[in-house]
């Protein structure tokens, strides 16, 4: 039992070291220019072993934002009864920001200077987001098509990739106050 711990905890180091060398080099070379290769021998390892954790340097590139744009759809999702969307979208904001490590960072920088890649997650992010938007529209009897819901979903995918980018509690207090001020003078939707 405890060598399974151990197995763990190594296959997860060694998933880090990979990720990190990945970012760094997409970072500094780009992502076109990198290699699997070059990744492998950045991260001491094998390109075999890349691609048993990593399918495609594209996975590699993203794991950590499919990750990150899974706990947003699950924090979105599997919320207890009670607290509206908006109070799970605060909530997971301020656990998010949280737990940023340097990683994140690097992960910033990487997408930042990779517009591919930047363009990827953002479609991802979208899909989370529309999810969100449906359940916003349940909460408030309205289509998930209403121009209003359309236009907080919009905000909140400004909101989420703002304030994870660029992490300040303060900037949470002011987009969540944004995003609530904004809904409160949304009409009621003609077609619900």
């Amino acid at each position: 039992m405890m060598s399974d711990g151990l197995r763990e905890r190594s296959k997860a180091r060694r998933r880090e070291a990979i990720t990190r060398a990945a970012y760094e080099l997409f970072a500094e070379r780009g992502f076109e220019a990198t290699t699997i290769a070059d990744i492998a021998a950045s991260a001491e390892v094998s390109p075999r072993t890349v691609t048993l954790y990593f399918p495609s340097k594209l996975d590699l590139a993203l794991s950590r934002f499919d990750a990150f744009a899974e706990r947003l759809g699950a924090a979105l999702r599997d919320r207890a009864t009670g607290p509206s969307i908006l109070d799970s979208l605060e909530h997971w904001l301020r656990v998010e920001i949280a737990r940023r490590s340097d990683l994140d960072d690097l992960e910033d920088r990487m997408l930042e200077l990779n517009p591919q890649l930047r363009a990827v997650a953002g479609a991802r992010l979208t899909e989370v987001i529309q999810d969100g938007a449906r359940i916003l529209a349940e909460e408030r009897g309205s289509s998930p098509e209403a121009f209003g819901i359309r236009m907080a979903a919009a905000a909140a995918a400004a909101v989420v990739g703002e304030v994870c980018h660029h992490p300040r509690e303060a900037d949470i207090d002011a987009a969540m106050s944004f995003l609530r001020a904004g809904l409160a003078t949304l009409p009621a939707d003609p077609a619900a």
